[in-house]
């Protein structure tokens, strides 16, 4: 659901971060090994719940609380993997004509992003029931998939020039609407829990609009700063649909409250005749330029966190975390900060826990801890899929009578789709952990 793109965490050598598609689970790669953890108990503890050693990667989605990851790595940018990480086993892997920059998942539809085209997969078997071609330039991968499986949405660029927003129904795979959202090309896009409403955010990274993904009616307009030369780097609602938060170049990270109600009665005119204020302010602005009126009608932050340091990419997203709201932020130093959220407006984010992601333990230790920092790495001896990464021919024909077909991204598989699992229960296999019930226990079958 969240990722860093842009690839300059790869070059340097960064931590990689991902949260999944409903905040209960955290990836994070460091160089040659990623891990999995839970964020149940993160204000104290964050618990490790995977790790594997593998080839550098620099995508990684795992699929709500299942053990279902899709994983792409650096030295095979092409291909894909999806691997069932509790049985220690790939399930399958495809191959596309073109780098691939972004995959989103839900409990529908597998995305794969490359830079002129989107593919469509069935998650269920893996089959690709859509592509979309000749999508305008998208080097950074920007794109967006509803995590809602009624409203099975996909969002991506529509323009290199202007910030327009495609919307695409990823169940009945149709074009839905086009929304004109900004004059500059955009810089990041996110749906809500719901997938009913998406945030987009341009270049110019000053301004951040909610609209309705259903028929592209705008619903907020909100100031990020005046600041120029403001890259966005991430947006999320919260799972409460309450909140969205932002991230940028700087070191601010923004948090803003979406008050339905009180845009319900705006857009109605309730408002009350005796206001003296805003009958003052729409007397003043009446006479102003539409760039200055809109300053004033543009909603600004609820709160704000101010880290340490600028220039460092981070992941954001506000979650209920025991019965408490808590804002995440996952930065590619290799921290995870949880902040308190005020009830207040203009209050301050208290910070609750610092986490040091780069420790090698059987959880994040918290940062006062004076620890050497080692390499992540429980499970040295993993083998993910067959020699090389390529399943074994017991595994392909397995896939093979479990998915019926596959699609490299030129239309032609250059590797067919192979399970790690042996005999007919790969389909089975596959299933349980698309839907999250495979037991934790289950043995990794031999390659």
């Amino acid at each position: 659901m969240m990722s860093l793109l842009g690839r300059p965490d790869v070059d340097a050598g960064e931590v990689f971060v991902n949260f999944n598609q409903n905040i209960t689970s955290l990836a994070v790669a460091t160089s040659g090994s990623y891990s999995l953890y839970s964020l149940g108990s993160v204000d104290s503890t964050l618990d490790k719940i995977y790790n594997t050693k593998c080839d550098d990667l620099f995508l990684i989605e795992r699929l709500f609380e299942s053990s279902l990851v899709a994983i792409v790595s650096q030295r095979a940018p092409r291909k894909l993997k999806v691997c069932h990480f509790k049985k220690q086993s790939e399930i399958c892997n495809y191959s596309y004509s073109n780098t691939i920059l972004a995959v989103k998942l839900n409990r529908e539809r597998l995305i794969v992003c490359l830079e002129e085209s989107l593919y469509i997969h069935n998650i269920q078997d893996m089959k690709v029931v859509h592509t979309i071609r000749d999508t305008p330039c998208n080097q950074l991968g920007l794109c967006a998939l509803s995590s809602s499986s009624e409203h099975c949405y996909l969002a991506y660029p529509g323009s290199v020039t202007a910030g327009e927003v495609q919307i695409f129904d990823a169940i009945n795979l149709h074009a839905k609407t086009m929304i004109p959202a900004h004059d500059t090309p955009l810089a990041a896009i996110a749906f809500s829990p719901s997938g009913t409403e998406i945030a987009t955010a341009s270049e110019r990274g000053t301004v951040i609009r909610v609209f309705s993904s259903q028929d592209g009616s705008r619903l907020f307009e909100l100031r990020r700063g005046l600041k120029r030369c403001v890259s966005i780097v991430s947006l999320s609602f919260s799972t409460c649909a309450e909140y969205l938060v932002s991230s940028s170049n700087t070191e601010t990270v923004h948090i803003f409250r979406l008050d339905r109600s009180a845009a319900e009665n705006n857009d109605h005119g309730k408002q009350s005749s005796d206001d003296w204020m805003g009958f003052l302010s729409k007397t003043v602005t009446s006479y102003l330029p539409t760039q200055v009126t809109d300053v004033f009608s543009q909603g600004r932050a609820f709160a704000s966190v101010t880290l340490p340091e600028a220039g460092v990419r981070r992941m954001c997203a506000i979650t209920t975390i025991q019965k408490q709201l808590r804002l995440l932020i996952a930065s590619q130093d290799g921290y995870l900060y949880v902040y308190s959220i005020p009830s207040i407006e203009g209050a301050e984010c208290q910070l609750i826990k610092r986490h040091d992601l780069r420790l090698d333990d059987s959880y994040a230790m918290d940062v006062k801890v004076d620890s050497t920092h080692h390499a992540l790495g429980l499970n040295s001896n993993v083998s993910i899929g067959g020699a090389a990464g390529v399943p074994s021919a017991a595994a392909a024909a397995a896939a093979a009578a479990a998915t019926s077909g596959g699609a490299a991204g030129d239309g032609k598989s250059t590797e067919k789709p192979g399970s790690s699992t042996s005999g007919g229960n790969a389909g089975a296999s596959y299933a349980s952990a698309v839907k999250g019930d495979e037991p934790a226990g289950g043995a990794s079958s031999s390659t």
